[in-house]
């Protein structure tokens, strides 16, 4: 039995498209005020659009926002944007300590918190817990927006979200539809153009201020700081050709890249498959005026020829990824992980060596043994020269309310310096 929209909201039916159920983008269709509407529906996480909408403005209460939300329906805003930001603010707390009525809510919550403290298996444990923050998210994530065909919004108080959302999805075609989005993408849309614009700190990179990554929309940001210092503190080869080549495999921002190009190398190549990435690592690459020259490439993992120093830092956790945003994080059957170590052997120069930035987090959630990641580097013919280890020091490691804390606090981040066998 569903719940009656709010007698000051409009019911919406959006008609979707037929390919609403593939990858490509769903065309919302409704009626507003007697008049035929339409909007391209974005989620970069990979969201479908809510099979059901109502209107929303300042008059929707909290409670009511909260269990249309939980029920799947999306609240389409037309009031201040300001008290719709304040209303997902609401709806996360109501998500984090639920009101008795909502018993499925305390019911998955109290299963996570459980599993984190009674024993249960880690990997189980994590598996509870990605599924509350995949319901969460998708809670949050049913307060709408729409924006005009130039990504202009028009709500009281809305701040200017073009060049945030060019950058993250593109130049805007005025010719084209309005689209909706959830408020909760877009803020991280706009949190990620703050993000670039004021870059991390990489102390690695030298002084201030040109020793800066700014990360874009959607690729990995260099926040964990204790896998750079690794890199930049790794011994290198003892046996140098006349030209000494370092490849930097899945290269995200460009951060390991420009680590390598600081030190005793001729020149660096680095890949990855995301043109986000590319487009940022080359950015950063640029504006960094590097010492040594660095290639930017895309490739599946490794380019043509050899190298004598070859760096992967490839997603710590084998796990499917929950959204397309989330591959950064996930790799789902350990595809990286394994691909790097397979194709290794081939692409090292002579006495050259394969550095395998690695966090044994999988292994404290018992995704993955040391068992398993000893014998896939034996497999690919490749031996353990040394290792480097280094404690991070991110806030969740303190964090004892984190369902996860265990594992975070017994976590290890490791250079793997390999070899052929």
């Amino acid at each position: 039995m569903s719940i009656s929209p709010p007698a000051t909201a409009s019911a919406i039916t959006p008609v979707l498209t037929p390919d609403a159920v593939s990858s490509a983008p769903a065309l919302i269709h409704w009626n507003e005020a007697d008049e035929e509407r339409s909007a391209l529906w974005r989620s970069e996480r990979g969201a479908l659009p809510p099979k059901r909408m109502v209107l929303a403005d300042d008059t929707t209460s909290a409670d009511t926002a909260y269990r249309l939300a939980c029920e799947g329906t999306g609240l389409l805003w037309r009031g201040d944007f300001q008290n719709a930001r304040q209303l997902v603010q609401a709806l996360a707390r109501r998500i984090d300590k639920p009101p008795k009525a909502s018993k499925q809510a305390r019911v998955e919550r109290k299963k996570a918190a459980d599993a984190a403290v009674s024993g249960v298996p880690a990997g189980q444990a994590f598996h509870l817990h990605r599924q509350a923050q995949s319901q969460r998210a998708r809670v949050l994530g049913m307060v709408l927006i729409e924006f005009g065909a130039d990504y202009g919004i028009a709500l009281r108080r809305a701040p200017d979200a073009r060049p945030a959302c060019t950058e993250a999805w593109g130049p805007a075609d005025g010719a084209s539809s309005a689209c909706v989005a959830s408020l909760r993408e877009l803020m991280g849309v706009i949190s990620a153009h703050e993000w670039r614009k004021k870059g991390v700190e990489i102390p690695a990179l030298g002084k201030a201020p040109n020793n800066r990554i700014h990360p874009h929309y959607g690729v990995f940001s260099p926040v964990r700081g204790e896998y750079v210092e690794l890199v930049a503190k790794a011994p290198l080869p003892t046996l140098r050709p006349n030209k000494f080549v370092a490849f930097d495999i899945g290269t995200g921002t460009g951060v390991l890249s420009a680590v390598l190009a600081l030190r005793d190398i001729d020149q660096v190549v680095a890949t990855d498959q995301d043109p986000r990435a590319l487009a940022c690592a080359r950015e950063n690459l640029q504006r960094l005026r590097l010492p040594n020259p660095v290639k930017v490439m895309q490739a599946d993992l490794f380019p043509e020829g050899l190298a004598s120093v070859i760096v992967c830092n490839p997603p710590w956790l084998p796990a499917r990824p929950g959204s397309p945003l989330e591959g950064t994080v996930y790799d789902e059957g350990s595809r990286m992980l394994l691909g790097f170590l397979k194709g290794l052997p081939a692409h090292l120069a002579h006495g050259g060596e394969g550095w395998l930035i690695l966090s044994n987090f999988a292994e404290q959630l018992g995704l993955r043994t040391r068992a398993e990641l000893l014998a896939a580097i034996k497999d690919s013919g490749l031996k353990v020269l040394g290792r480097m280890d280094a404690t991070p020091d991110h806030p969740k490691v303190a964090d004892e309310s984190d369902p996860l804390h265990a594992a975070r606090a017994a976590e290890v981040t490791s250079l793997w310096r390999l070899g052929a066998a």
